[in-house]
């Protein structure tokens, strides 16, 4: 068995390549965005069967809502950010700043609890930009712009078009 196969419960393909799914007693424990060279895995327990469905319900229709169990992750601070980024509606996005003046802190610290999400999709972090445009995600260094291209997939699968600081390309 390949070892991708082994370190998910499942693997749903996408356009931009797959989201592994991993459980731990009955929750979500973690979605990982994955290259094209990971293959599909059925779900080998009911709530990764749950949340596969749901990936995949999303992915057809951006105003898909989800409603699986989640394992319990991040420091406080971190909850607090993620909490602001998921009432980010969809088609719309916010700075690291603007989401850092709304809680109290710095564009920083908003970025790094953005690459700590462990629940992406659930928690659309795609839909934090940077204020001159696109930024980071999933807190990856990207040398082959794979995970910026997830990034850009997820904005325009949800009809992003333009940064709201200057009503321009946020593609660029």
């Amino acid at each position: 068995m390949k070892t991708d196969q082994v370190l998910f419960n499942a693997i749903v393909p996408a356009a931009f390549g797959a989201l592994g799914i991993r459980t731990l007693e009955g929750r979500v424990r973690e979605l990982v965005y994955l290259p094209p060279s990971f293959e599909e895995k059925a779900a080998d327990n009911e709530v990764a069967a749950q949340a596969a469905e749901q990936v995949a319900s999303y992915l057809a229709d951006p105003d898909f809502h989800f409603d699986l169990p989640l394992f319990e992750a991040g420091t406080d601070f971190q909850r607090r950010v993620w909490s602001e980024i998921s009432s980010i509606p969809r088609g719309s996005v916010k700075t690291y700043g603007q989401l850092a003046k709304t809680i109290g802190s710095a564009p920083r610290a908003v970025g790094q609890a953005c690459g700590a999400n462990w629940f992406p999709l659930i928690i659309p972090c795609h839909r934090v930009t940077a204020s001159s445009g696109l930024g980071g995600f999933s807190n990856q260094d990207d040398e082959n712009g794979f995970h910026l291209s997830v990034k850009r997939w997820l904005l325009r699968h949800e009809g992003a078009t333009a940064s709201p600081w200057q009503q321009q390309s946020i593609w660029d």
